[in-house]
């Protein structure tokens, strides 16, 4: 067996890095990082300045839960799981591990809860459920979500109790579980693109097309989510070491 055959999966061929590898490192995770916390920021100022916050009591203001509540778990929480693997390099692979999973099990109830208050709202309203393409995105989310954390929990936790003889499923699974990841997040963002959009149509009407402020704000939000959605997959597919690492950050899981 040569060295390259021996060589596991999450091990780093180049530990080296330049000055240009650390500015682009820096740059990456400090404008992630805004960005992720700008998100959840802008929806939860929209959602109290302009909507009037929150009421359980008032369904109306019981959807403004929706919003906050799904920004924060899939974009704000589920966008720093995954860029940690891009922050974490000095920690062992398992603290990184399980700091992922706990990021993506905080997110839970936040989609949870978000899902549960606009179906109730809904109902409270008789407004239909499941007939936009918003609502379909979201579905469609949430599925590929909750099949990503259970094989993710199973395949490189629970498996490694038996870390030899499971590594090569281990190490099938690895692009396969980095790519639903992104895909899950870019679907995050598009559905809270597409979400945004219908509650500035429904909300503000005609008056949407005059720029005020508030459609300011909430066009913002959205240009924030497609940064996300632009500079997050970036991240996580650079190599370790710019110029000759062979080994990706998301192939370290």
């Amino acid at each position: 067996m040569n060295a390259s055959d021996s060589r596991r999966y999450d091990d780093d061929d180049d530990r080296v890095w330049d000055c240009g590898a650390w500015f682009e490192y820096i740059l990456v995770v400090v404008v992630s990082s805004i960005l992720l916390i700008a998100a959840s920021v802008l929806t939860i100022f929209w959602v109290i300045y302009y909507r009037k916050g929150f009421n359980m009591d008032d369904p109306k203001l019981q959807f403004n839960l929706h919003p906050v509540l799904m920004v924060g778990g899939y974009i704000t929480l589920s966008g720093f799981s995954i860029l940690l693997y891009r922050i974490c390099r000095c920690c062992s692979h398992l603290i990184v591990k399980l700091c992922h999973t706990f990021f993506h099990a905080c997110s839970i109830p936040c989609i949870v809860i978000g899902f549960l208050a606009v179906w109730d709202s809904h109902n409270q309203t008789q407004t239909p459920n499941f007939y936009s393409l918003h609502s379909w995105l979201g579905c469609i989310t949430m599925g590929l979500f909750a099949l990503q954390f259970v094989l993710g929990f199973f395949s490189f936790l629970i498996l490694l109790c038996c870390e030899n003889a499971t590594y090569k499923f281990r190490s099938t699974m690895v692009p396969i579980h980095a790519s639903f990841g992104v895909a899950t997040f870019m679907l995050a963002v598009a559905t809270a693109v597409t979400g945004l959009t219908q509650k500035a149509h429904f909300e503000l009407g005609d008056s949407y097309q005059q720029t005020i402020e508030e459609g300011i704000i909430i066009n913002s939000i959205g240009v924030v989510l497609t940064g996300l959605g632009i500079i997050i997959p970036f991240a996580v597919r650079r190599s370790n070491s710019p110029a000759n690492c062979k080994v990706y950050v998301t192939e370290r899981i």
